[in-house]
């Protein structure tokens, strides 16, 4: 099963990206997931089941940790793979 995840972090910061953010994105970048998309007011990762849920835990702990006050996510199955 593919899974595709698109999850914001705030508080929000448009002029430095913040510590909660640049974790969230170190987080998928080295997840060995096939596709990321990083974006000013979200990101987006797709990949297998495993990388994809692996991932989300893992950002979910580590923007908390940072300081992240508000994480919103959404889900989606896109198919069949890895």
């Amino acid at each position: 099963m593919r899974l595709r995840v698109e999850f914001t972090t705030e508080p929000f910061d448009l002029d430095v990206p913040p510590a909660h953010a640049v974790a969230a994105r170190e987080v998928v970048e080295g997840g060995g997931l096939d596709t990321v998309d990083v974006g000013p007011f979200g990101t987006m990762a797709e990949g297998g089941a495993e990388g994809v849920l692996s991932a989300v835990d893992a950002l979910l702990r580590r923007s908390l940790e940072a300081g992240a006050t508000r994480i919103s996510l959404q889900v989606n199955v896109v198919g069949e793979g890895r």
